[in-house]
């Protein structure tokens, strides 16, 4: 078993996983709910599964978990028909009673219903039961649809909110995840000040720092970068978009949001320069050091995000500068972003330990920088920052 252990890279403990499961079943015994359904096939923005069981969904491969009220958990994931490969190895599943799998696809239309089929034969032990399903989204129309048509003596909910407010509430064990990620990201930001040089391509900068977080223990690595000239805005690039030669007098933005061992999230950004820095770009920089800074004193247990977001907007008009109309603010944990989000349409109060990463952005037809760095919610406010990096841009 020792040596079976050695191939997780870090495993969250039992009891915080039972912690996880006996909050969510008193809330499902309140609600009346008899089994909750999630499927989730990445672990960007998969977190519902990693949740519950400890194992990330990859690789578009979608990985659906059964959580009944009153029993153990069923999972079900790509693989061969029994008696074939039976997934993730019984001994990395605690509290799952079921490992069903089958050889679906989500490129092979045909397949698209073998894994609900397995989920429909699972749920029927219990006569016209209800069912919460968690991240409807996330979920594949196929196996929905085969849900609804296979139980449709059953009645199903929206049980995400639910799942969603004890989530965001991190516990030490969890906290002490995220610090791991966030020690790892500042390593990265203190090497890429070496990567980012004149005469490489931004993809190539990008592969460095990915080859490093991975190194220094990061599970999954998203790693988003670009440079360009002064005088026009210069935004982080996906990997299509990086194949621009780094040269003197460029800007490089840089967005570390990689994950750490145990699968928690966190996020740096910051901006680099390839020369002296210019005044126009330090000024700006130092209104999103500014609003940052603003957001910070308003976030508190008990605040609304939409008056958080309502203030940053105003804010930044009255500076002259573009409004925000996505997301400067959110949570963080299992999923890159998680609730609650700081905008004006989520309804979920804040609370202390909450993970909270806050990126403002300045931006014009001439210019974009930010900062972005990660915080706690205490019980009077937020944290020190969790990110040691200094706030500035630095020069390479």
């Amino acid at each position: 078993m020792d040596d079976q252990k050695e191939i997780v890279t870090e495993s969250i403990s039992i009891k915080e996983l039972e912690r996880r499961w006996k909050e969510v079943r008193i809330r499902m015994k309140e609600e009346g709910i008899d089994f909750l359904v999630m499927q989730n096939d990445n672990e960007w923005l998969g977190g519902y599964v990693k949740w519950f069981t400890d194992i990330p969904a990859r690789n578009a491969q979608p990985h659906t978990v059964i959580f009944p009220v009153d029993d153990e958990m069923t999972t079900i994931t790509h693989g061969g028909k029994p008696p074939g490969d039976m997934g993730p190895p019984a001994w990395t599943l605690r509290g799952v009673k079921k490992r069903l799998t089958a050889p679906y696809f989500r490129s092979v239309m045909y397949t698209h219903t073998y894994d609900a089929e397995l989920a429909v034969a699972t749920l029927r032990v219990k006569k016209k039961a209800k069912v919460g399903i968690v991240g409807k989204g996330t979920m594949s129309a196929a196996f929905y649809e085969h849900l609804m048509k296979g139980l449709y003596e059953f009645t199903f909910v929206d049980a995400a909110d639910l799942v969603d407010r004890i989530k965001a509430i991190k516990s030490d064990e969890g906290i002490s995840l995220i610090k791991k990620t966030v020690a790892i990201q500042d390593e990265a930001i203190d090497y890429a000040k070496k990567a980012i040089r004149p005469g490489r391509r931004d993809f190539e900068i990008v592969a460095d720092i990915i080859h490093k977080v991975v190194d220094l223990g990061s599970e999954e690595q998203l790693v988003l970068g670009g440079s360009g000239t002064l005088g026009r805005p210069v935004s982080i690039q996906k990997r299509h978009f990086q194949n621009r030669m780094v040269r003197e007098g460029d800007q490089f933005s840089l967005l570390i949001e990689v994950n750490g061992p145990g699968g928690m999230y966190a996020e740096i950004g910051r901006i680099f320069f390839v020369g002296k820095v210019p005044s126009e770009l330090e000024d700006a920089f130092e209104m999103a050091r500014e609003i940052q800074k603003a957001t910070l004193r308003l976030i508190k247990p008990g605040v609304n995000p939409a008056e958080i977001w309502q203030a940053n907007n105003e804010f930044l008009t009255k500076k002259g500068y573009l409004p925000e109309t996505r997301l400067f603010a959110h949570g963080q944990g299992y999923d890159l972003v998680e609730r609650p989000l700081i905008r004006d349409d989520e309804p979920m109060e804040l609370k202390p330990r909450m993970n909270i990463t806050v990126h403002p952005t300045v931006g014009s037809d001439r210019i974009w920088v930010w900062v972005c760095d990660n915080y706690l919610i205490t019980e009077s406010g937020v944290s020190e920052c969790l990110h040691k990096t200094p706030q500035e841009i630095f020069s390479v």
